[in-house]
């Protein structure tokens, strides 16, 4: 007796299991599926958090990009221009200036094409072109950051619409209301609650990357005006 209760409860778990397994199965949706099952306020969310993430993801590669770019200036830059100076060759240090594509470059420029006038006015020249400059570095990144705040927003926001639209629904159905019936509204209202904080995680790690990045073109800039207010005064030490 004690063998065969055994084979039978063993039997009996594995026809359950199966048919937990086979429902499991029936009932698993893919993500694609749960956004394309939403209602059109879900779908016009989810539209919108879509359009703010191709917009985030081109941002952080262009301003990663530029950032690079911008960085990138040899270490032998300053002792070629300081050689020329120098040798009092002004024209050979503008040329170098012209063929480095570099905030660093302009501003050192700008600072050659100030020479012969008080140092004070050198010195205002090339921070006026350093803050032109920065700004061009800052481009869009305003943008990012307010994308990874409003997209966890717009998400919830999605959310509460699709809950109020799945309760309505509910209130308006006539007999009992089963559990696998509000829990298929709730999903399908959570799910742009999920992309707008995906949305956010994306943007707001590119921003920081981004300002990092910029620290760094920053201190570049400050230490290469340093560099050529130095060279302009040695002269007269």
């Amino acid at each position: 007796m004690t063998l065969n209760a055994f084979l039978t409860s063993f039997f009996f778990l594995q026809m359950v299991t199966s048919k937990e397994g086979t429902t499991t199965t029936t009932e698993s949706k893919s993500l694609f599926d749960i956004i394309m099952g939403s209602s059109v306020s879900g779908l016009v969310v989810i539209t919108i958090l879509f359009t703010l993430s191709i917009v985030a993801v081109y941002i952080i590669i262009e301003r990663y990009s530029t950032l690079s770019r911008a960085g990138q200036v040899d270490q032998n830059f300053m002792n070629s221009i300081r050689n020329s100076v120098e040798n009092g060759n002004l024209q050979a240090a503008k040329a170098l200036c012209q063929s480095v594509d570099a905030p660093m470059a302009r501003m050192v420029e700008k600072g050659l094409d100030r020479i012969g006038k008080p140092l004070d006015d050198i010195n205002k020249s090339i921070e006026n072109v350093g803050n032109l400059e920065l700004l061009k570095l800052e481009k869009n990144l305003s943008t990012l950051a307010s994308i990874s705040g409003i997209a966890p927003m717009i998400g919830l926001l999605g959310t509460v619409i699709g809950l109020i639209i799945s309760f309505q629904d509910m209130a308006n159905e006539k007999g009992t209301i089963t559990a696998q019936t509000l829990s298929s509204g709730i999903y399908h209202a959570l799910t742009a609650t999920a992309f707008g904080l995906f949305v956010s995680i994306i943007a707001m790690a590119g921003y920081n990357v981004l300002v990092n990045k910029l620290d760094e073109v920053i201190f570049k800039m400050e230490n290469t005006a340093m560099q050529f207010m130095d060279l302009l005064q040695e002269p007269s030490r």
